[in-house]
């Protein structure tokens, strides 16, 4: 099969490479459309801890079974599915706890490959993580599912209401994610960003107000989608008495970044660190694009086949695009 090969930071090759055979339990996808996203472009720029390089890469996907291993039930060849790359383990401390988005397992036995023209899903996924596919949804709205996942996952324990005064900032594919999820929940969105055809296209999405700084503390929820430390820092700043910011935006391991403690205590200001998500929050997620809850079509910014990943990612280095559709 035709995979591509993250070789280095900035070299992308299309590579024959052997077609995997599903093992028991397994189920071997035949892509029919796959995501850029952010962490897949942090890794072309200046790689990342967790895209081994050379190496296939890619991990928000769509497509049909193209074959299944003994011990599947409830899925068969030709099926039209929907899918992410992980799940818990179901058997370490955390799993227990029902922490099942830090299972101690999920990032070693996450799958990537997804730019590609097969993927191979273990048992745990299928177990847990796999849906078919409805009709009336594209393949590549049905990709959208990993990354809805984890906004999903960012608010499913905040209490938002119609009304509620939100400002998103980073207006990236997860930050305009954060967007259409907090309209579609009724509250009032601002978003923020440096770069003005961001804020245009978030305009476009429903935002109620657009601003590429703010200087007043008034909002209930803050959502932090940059992972630049000096913006988690000043994140805070925006909430008002009692507020609570969630810090989306992963930084750098061993970053540290300081608080006002006067405001922290006195404010009651809450600040949540988000990571991954959960079966539940995957399920949630599905349900939201199978209802068609939210329009995920506008964030997909264009189209290139398995052969021309180089470019889309070389347009997404440029900030030129939201997110690719990779259509082998």
């Amino acid at each position: 099969m035709l995979a591509n090969i993250l070789v280095s930071p900035g070299v992308i090759e299309p590579r024959e490479i052997e077609t995997p055979k599903p093992s028991y339990g397994e189920v071997l996808v035949k892509i029919k459309a796959a995501l850029t996203c952010g962490t897949d472009l942090k890794a072309f720029r200046r790689g990342h801890p967790v895209i081994p390089m050379p190496g296939v890469f890619g991990h928000e996907f769509s497509g049909i079974i193209g074959e299944t291993g003994k011990g599947v039930k409830g899925f068969k060849e030709g099926e039209e599915v929907m899918a992410v790359h992980s799940a818990p383990c179901l058997r370490c401390g955390y799993c227990r706890k029902k922490l099942y988005n830090l299972c101690e397992n999920i990032m070693d036995s996450k799958i990537l490959g997804a730019f590609a023209e097969y993927i191979l899903l273990p048992s745990h996924i299928v177990k847990q993580n796999l849906f078919y596919k409805p009709e009336h949804l594209s393949f590549a709205e049905a990709a959208f599912l990993e990354p809805l996942s984890c906004v999903v996952h960012g608010m499913t324990s905040l209490d938002i209401n119609k009304g509620d005064h939100t400002l998103v900032i980073g207006a990236g594919p997860i930050g305009l994610l954060h967007l259409l999820l907090l309209k579609q929940k009724g509250a009032k969105v601002a978003v923020m960003d440096k770069h003005s055809e961001k804020l245009r296209t978030a305009g476009k999405l429903g935002a109620d107000s657009t601003v590429i700084s703010e200087n007043f503390i008034g909002f209930d929820y803050v959502f932090e989608c940059t992972g630049m430390p000096e913006v988690w820092k000043a994140s805070a700043d925006y909430l008002r008495r009692g507020g609570t910011v969630t810090l989306f935006g992963g930084c750098k391991p061993g970053t540290t970044v300081t608080y006002d403690a006067g405001r922290l205590h006195y404010d009651e200001i809450t600040l949540r660190g988000v990571f991954h998500y959960t079966p539940s929050d995957v399920r949630k997620a599905y349900d939201l694009l199978r209802k068609r809850s939210i329009d995920v079509t506008p964030l997909i910014s264009g189209k290139y086949s398995l052969k021309q990943t180089q470019k889309a990612f070389e347009k997404l280095a440029k900030g030129k695009g939201i997110k690719y559709a990779i259509i082998p």
